[in-house]
């Protein structure tokens, strides 16, 4: 129970991946404050998910996008005991396309939505860190930023700029006590792949080594290992959680 009592914030942490995380993390025994941009359905089924376990969900709605937003979410996570424990930035949304016919909402609303949460949540989640000397935020990536896929420029973009915002952010904030690292996830099963063809999910699966989608709970299973004290000397960096896609 390394997380009993410890406060944790996940953006989009309702649904696909931020969901496994914030379910990881209440069976753990942790106080989560799992935000949402506008999915209601999905927030009241996460909460039904959680009953039973050793910690709590608590949904909050919220544009982590924007400053007010983020304060919303981290204050009311650090409303009780002031300060967190834990941010995960994980909400993101992909809308691929051709760059040479991408429109140019495309690219903007993959560009806001990815990035300005790390910013906004980051750094209002790390002035309830600092006084404390001691917290670990992780920034959910994507392995098209690091080896690059056909038709997502625009989110292979914002997913490479996590990972260089985690390894400066880290540099910053180390002598804090404060880690900072990444998560690139591959193929994962969740509703935005849902939609992606069958023949690119096949080539990817017939590419990796392991020959299968991955499932969201592994992913959160490299965020608690991160987050945990087993990682105490792990910062700046990216786990890679593909199945041997690179």
């Amino acid at each position: 129970m390394e997380f009993h009592d410890k406060r944790i914030v996940v953006t989009g942490g309702t649904r696909g991946i931020g969901r496994a995380i914030s379910l990881a993390f209440a069976t753990g025994g942790a106080h989560v404050f799992a935000a949402y941009l506008s999915n209601e359905s999905a927030a009241n089924e996460t909460c039904v998910m959680a009953e039973g376990l050793a910690g709590s969900i608590t949904p909050v709605k919220a544009d982590v996008s924007t400053v007010a937003g983020a304060q919303l979410l981290i204050n009311q996570a650090a409303r009780e005991a002031g300060y967190i424990d834990v941010l995960v930035n994980n909400a993101g949304i992909i809308r691929d396309g051709w760059l040479a016919m991408m429109a140019d909402d495309d690219w903007d609303a993959v560009i806001h939505t990815n990035l300005y949460p790390l910013f906004h949540c980051s750094k209002w989640g790390l002035r309830k860190m600092m006084s404390r000397r001691s917290g670990s935020i992780i920034m959910i990536s994507s392995v098209s930023a690091l080896a690059g896929t056909a038709g997502q420029s625009n989110y292979a973009a914002s997913k490479g700029a996590a990972i260089s915002f985690a390894k400066s952010l880290a540099r910053e904030v180390g002598v804090m006590g404060i880690r900072v690292n990444a998560v690139a996830a591959g193929l994962i099963a969740t509703e935005m792949t849902a939609g992606m063809k069958q023949d690119l999910v096949d080539g990817i699966v017939k590419g990796s080594a392991l020959g299968r989608i991955g499932r969201p709970e592994e992913v959160a299973d490299a965020v608690l290992f991160l987050a945990s004290g087993r990682a105490s000397y792990i910062t700046g960096q990216t786990l890679v959680v593909d199945g041997g896609i690179l």
